[in-house]
C-alpha cells in the first residue's frame, strides 16, 4: 500500500491513498504528493526547506535583485555626472 500521510492534510483516514485523495479533490497525484512531502518537511519529519524558509529565500532573492538593479542605476548615474563635470 502506498505511503500517504494525507490524514494530516485532508482529515481523511490514514489508509486513504494519495491517488484517492487526488481523485476526491480533483487534483493531480503529483500535486498532492508534493503537498504531503512539504507538510512532512514543515513538521520536521523529512529534511528540506520549510515553507517559511522557502518564503524567506524568495523574499531575499527579490530584495537582492532589486538592490543589484539599484546599484546598477547608481553606477550609471555616477558615470553620467562624471562625464558632465569634465
Amino acid at each position: 500500500m502506498p505511503r500517504t500521510g494525507s490524514s494530516n492534510i485532508t482529515g481523511q483516514a490514514p489508509s486513504t491513498s494519495i491517488g484517492q485523495v487526488a481523485r476526491d479533490f480533483d487534483l493531480t497525484e503529483a500535486a498532492v504528493r508534493e503537498w504531503v512531502c512539504q507538510a512532512e518537511v514543515d513538521a520536521g519529519e523529512r529534511p528540506g526547506f520549510s515553507t517559511e524558509e522557502r518564503q524567506e529565500l524568495s523574499h531575499l532573492g527579490r530584495e537582492n535583485r532589486r538592490l543589484r538593479e539599484d546599484n546598477e542605476v547608481l553606477k550609471r548615474a555616477t558615470a553620467f555626472f562624471a562625464f558632465l563635470s569634465t
